[in-house]
């Protein structure tokens, strides 16, 4: 194929230009977005059961739907909260499954299948799919000043969610913090109980009146016409003057004469939205996948500011988040990172190997760049931080088959050959090596493309980045640069002087303390081999006192707040706490703004923040915007300080935001039994060991909270003689308290529906509760008796909830640190503790660890679980090509040395084994061997080396050494703008691969050598001679 290449210049022109075209159409193509897109695995069936203890809600519905969903084969966890009126199911699916959507289908008949055996007064089932998307853009309508009118809010924000529907590449609109729109038909007591009717005989004769049915049509001959009756409630005077029927007789009375009829919110509403210290809505707006967030977010802009000018002076439009400058600047930096590690290399090589083939080896650059584009766009992998972080690793290592080519053809040119014989010569020598170069280093790289689960997901695109950079650089390197290489350097006059520029920098000096020392190697490898083993070995044997981290926090202009207060505690109680908790942060001159969500969890920011939280009025979720990212785990500590000093009896948890995968605490254990009594004695014990130790911010167990409840002993014999039964009780009860729906309005496309309750005054005085009158369930001699005659009250503590994980009755204890505070550490801090306290679980009781540890393990253990099998091929590939089961041995040996290397890095650079350095030294093996499997080819090609000669092995690693230095040099400098930026997400993958890289090319250019020579002729011989002698 060379031929083609060299012979046909147009062929090679065009083929330059097409994959450069490819390369910018590509780019213009590709997505872009702050990070990788993780695939929704999890969702959660949320089960309304009003009343009801959470005892009989874990009995009646959340082990009914356990059941059903655990049929379901790619089901891997089952995870279920059980409150009062409430379950949750949380279902989490395998790592195997990629498209969730049948899945999800599936479980909602399961679901509903579930629902029939319900007991009376148990909702519908509702699931609702985890979104692990950040929504790429937050709005916020805010009511400027106090009495906010949500009802005006709420139909500004449903008209403004329409708009930005409409827009075709909108994924989703949610709308946050605005209360449920009704229709309040608020009685009183004594004049209903005057009519002589209960609460739901009212919303019944209401909804009698609301004709929302067909009534038949009207069919001729000619036509047919449909009929309605026309009494369909429209408005509230026609609810008010609604004719109540009051007596057996027939009389009968207006609504609006013995209620009042007006139109409100839902009360106490279920959740709120307080930004820029304004009540609010917010709408989070996401992107389809697949889309450029830098096109798409300008249009949402311009809608915005169109609509903005509707808008009312009462209600302004400010935007709280805006996802695309973070990936303008995340992209930008990134690339600019890419520019100048390029301007590094080429200049390294420049250096090394003069300015000629500098600039072959730099046109190696933009070509493969190009062609990995064009490889990301079809594999659909979209511009992110990962993918271009990739293309910044790989910078280093895609030069090298270049570097390889151009200095073995420069060399044959320099000996003599014509241009044609000495491309042809080199790439037929060369092809075999650098493939299985190649392959090995593909295959090291291989494991962290194929990781399954969110930690492949976020990572994944490093290692195929790579390997698209690896092989675009070999077909590049044997075809197009050494066709280049051939054409331009024979032009150059090879009678020039040899200047540094012309040739690459020398150092005579230094060249012969170089074969000296490659003289003592050879003459005594061993020696060498041991001695140049130090290092690894120091690595390995400190390898257990590295710090370990799954994933670093990130340095962004954004903290991620969580409350939580009593958990009877009202929502306007948690509204007034958290409106004074952003004052005392906005204290802070770091601080810009304070944005709260009351009540559920708010609109996602980030992509990892986990929680789907709602129906808790005693919550509230925080989103803390930043003026600057300058010592951030030092303001989250003064926060967390601060708001724990001004709301002792409030749990608030200030977070730095974190990379990588999600967990739900960094520190947390779960034990597993069957009396909840029992679990919550060890929980609490557990989390008492916690709390105590240092660094742990606060510590909390699942089934540690008594929620206050007031309990109604009836008395049973008076209320049979009453005509009443203890669930007619609590329905009339519930019915006064919280309401019966009678009828609806229908508003456009909205309906509203009609509520009969008691007044907020009389339903919040208990006093006034024990006064109400009850109505018999037949014909008794006293149509109303008193609820106060019926029993007494008393406050009750009540579980607040009943967790369960896979069918298990558990109670997890979790720790929370404080910011820049290893989880590792305090987990370690937390078993030693619990072995020291003589922690010991009863017979029938069994825990096990979740929180970062169970993330990296499982992480860990999938990153792991190909590598026998791609070791196999790594050796298979060796074999071949070195012809030699013995030499791919030293090649093993160098993989190990390489790995040490990189260990003692870590450790030398105070740096954390992190998920993310592993994937760095699991990458370090293929690239640290490429060097010694050109060295050890080119000791096989001379024929002197080849039969132990120790001067010609000399003089191959010589002539070879320019290229490793340079290759090792190169590939180093790809590291450094990563290094300088000190991310700690990619600090330790740059400084195993960079560390060990470095350590390896004394590896190619001393053990190799050293080891060739024992392996292949002292050891043969010494064997021959003892098989002669025995």
């Amino acid at each position: 194929m060379i031929r083609y290449f060299y012979r046909n210049t147009r062929l090679l022109i065009l083929t330059i230009f097409l994959i450069l075209a490819l390369g910018i159409a590509s780019f213009q193509a590709l997505p872009r977005q702050e990070d990788p897109t993780l695939i929704a695995r999890n969702a959660v069936v949320k089960t309304v059961f009003p009343g009801a203890s959470a005892e009989r809600v874990e009995a009646l519905v959340t082990e009914v739907l356990e059941g059903e969903i655990s049929e379901i084969e790619e089901v891997e966890t089952i995870e279920s909260s059980s409150r009062v009126g409430f379950s949750s199911v949380s279902v989490t699916l395998s790592d195997d499954v990629f498209n969730a959507a049948p899945i999800w289908s599936d479980l909602r008949d399961r679901i509903d299948k579930a629902s029939i055996d319900f007991p009376e007064g148990a909702g519908q089932p509702e699931l609702e799919e985890f979104n692990v998307r950040a929504y790429t853009l937050i709005p916020s309508l805010q009511w400027q000043g106090e009495n906010p009118n949500y009802g005006i809010l709420y139909r500004y924000a449903k008209e403004l969610a329409v708009q930005l529907r409409s827009l075709p590449d909108t994924e989703e609109v949610e709308i946050f913090g605005a209360p449920a729109e009704e229709i309040l038909v608020e009685i009183d007591a004594p004049e209903l109980v005057a009519v002589g009717l209960s609460t739901q005989e009212l919303a019944d004769q209401i909804e009698a009146s609301d004709a929302k049915v067909s009534a038949g049509q009207l069919r001729g001959e000619q036509r047919d016409l449909s009929l309605e009756v026309d009494t369909e409630l429209s408005t509230l005077d026609q609810i008010r003057q609604i004719p109540i029927q009051n007596t057996p007789q027939g009389e009968f009375t207006r609504l609006g004469d013995i209620a009042r009829v007006e139109r409100g919110v839902q009360e106490p509403p279920t959740e709120l939205s307080y930004t820029n210290g304004q009540s609010a809505i917010a709408l989070g707006v996401l992107m389809k996948p697949g889309q450029r967030i830098d096109e798409f977010t300008p249009i949402i802009h311009q809608e915005l500011e169109s609509f903005r000018g509707t808008l009312p002076s009462r209600i302004s439009l400010e935007v709280i988040f805006d996802q695309s400058t973070y990936v303008a600047d995340r992209i930008n930096s990134l690339i600019a990172n890419l520019l100048f590690a390029a301007l590094l290399v080429i200049a390294m090589v420049f250096v090394a190997m003069g300015w000629g083939s500098s600039l072959i080896v730099g046109m190696a650059l933009p070509l493969t760049v190009c062609g990995v584009l064009g490889g990301m766009t079809v594999m659909g992998i979209a511009v992110h931080q990962i993918s271009v972080t990739g293309l910044i690793i790989a910078l280093g290592l895609l030069i090298d088959n270049a570097i390889v080519v151009v200095n073995d053809i420069q060399s044959e040119l320099e000996d003599g050959e014509t241009p044609f014989k000495a491309v042809s010569k080199t790439v037929n020598y060369l092809k075999v090596p650098l493939l299985a170069s190649t392959i090995t280093t593909v295959m090291t790289f291989l494991p962290i493309a194929l990781l399954p689960g969110a930690a492949g997901e976020f990572v994944g695109s490093i290692a195929i980045t790579v390997i698209l950079a690896l092989v675009s650089s070999l077909a590049l390197s044997l075809t197009v640069i050494a066709a280049l290489t051939g054409r331009f350097l024979s032009r150059l006059n090879p009678n020039q002087p040899r200047r540094w520029w012309n040739n690459g920098i020398s150092f005579p000096q230094l060249g012969r303390s170089y074969r000296w020392s490659l003289q003592q190697a050879t003459r005594k490898p061993l020696l060498i081999v041991a001695l140049v083993f130090i290092i690894p070995l120091m690595g390995f044997s400190i390898l257990g006192n590295l710090d370990r981290q799954f994933f670093p926090d990130v340095e962004r202009d954004q903290l991620h707040i969580e409350v939580e207060f009593s958990p009877d505690g009202a929502i306007a109680q948690t509204q007034a706490q958290a409106a004074r908790a952003r004052d005392l942060i906005l204290q802070h001159p770091q601080v810009e703004e304070v944005n709260w969500f009351i009540g559920r969890t708010g609109p996602k920011f980030y992509y990892n923040i986990t929680g789907m939280r709602e129906n808790q009025s005693h919550y509230a979720e925080g989103m803390v915007q930043l003026k600057d990212t300058a010592e951030l785990p030092i303001l989250v500590q003064t926060l967390q300080t601060e708001l724990d000093r001004a709301f002792p009896n409030a749990r608030f948890l200030v977070q730095q935001l974190g990379q990588g995968p999600p967990f739900d605490a960094p520190v947390e254990m779960r034990i597993y039994g069957p009396n909840l009594e029992e679990l919550h004695r060890l929980g609490n014990e557990a989390r008492q060991i916690l709390t105590q130790l240092p660094h742990v911010t606060y510590a909390r167990d699942d089934l540690s909270e008594a929620r206050p409840q007031i309990g109604f002993a009836v008395d049973e014999e008076q209320a049979r003689q009453a005509g009443l039964s203890n669930r007619a009780i609590a329905q009339q009860l519930e019915a006064y308290l919280e309401g019966s729906i009678g009828g609806s309005i229908l508003e456009a496309t909205e309906e509203l529906p009609v509520r009969v309750r008691l007044s907020n005054t009389e339903r919040a005085d208990l006093s006034e509760i024990a006064s109400l009158d009850l109505t018999p369930e037949g014909e008794g001699e006293s149509p109303f008796r008193p609820f106060s005659a019926l029993g007494e009250f008393n406050l009750t503590p009540q579980l607040s909830q009943i967790a369960r994980r896979n069918q298990q009755r558990v109670n997890v204890i979790q720790g929370f640190i404080q910011a820049g505070v290893l989880p590792a550490t305090v987990l370690e801090n937390f078993q030693t503790a619990l072995a020291e306290n003589n922690f010991e679980l009863p017979p029938g009781y069994s825990y096990d660890w979740g929180g970062e540890q169970e993330e990296r393990d499982q992480a860990v253990g999938d990153l792991l679980l190909y590598v026998p099998l791609l070791v196999i091929v790594m050796i298979t590939a060796l074999v071949l090509s070195l012809n030699s089961f013995r030499q791919a041995g030293i090649m093993g040996l160098v993989a190990v040395g390489a790995i040490g290397m990189a260990l003692f890095s870590l450790w030398l650079f105070n740096s954390i084994l992190g998920f993310m350095a592993i994937v760095g030294i699991m990458g370090l093996v293929g690239v640290a061997i490429n060097d010694s499997i050109v060295v050890l080819s080119a000791m096989n090609e001379d024929q002197q080396a080849k039969r132990g000669d120790p001067k010609a092995i000399q003089n191959v690693v010589i002539r070879s050494t320019r290229h490793v230095v340079t290759t090792t040099v190169t590939t180093m400098m790809g590291f450094v703008p990563l290094l300088l930026e000190g991310d700690p997400f990619w600090r330790p993958l740059s400084i195993a691969i960079a560390g060990g890289i470095l350590g390896s090319s004394l590896l190619a250019l001393y053990v190799v050598p050293a080891m060739y020579l024992i392996v292949m002729h002292r050891l043969p011989r010494r064997l021959s001679h003892r098989i002669k002698n025995a």
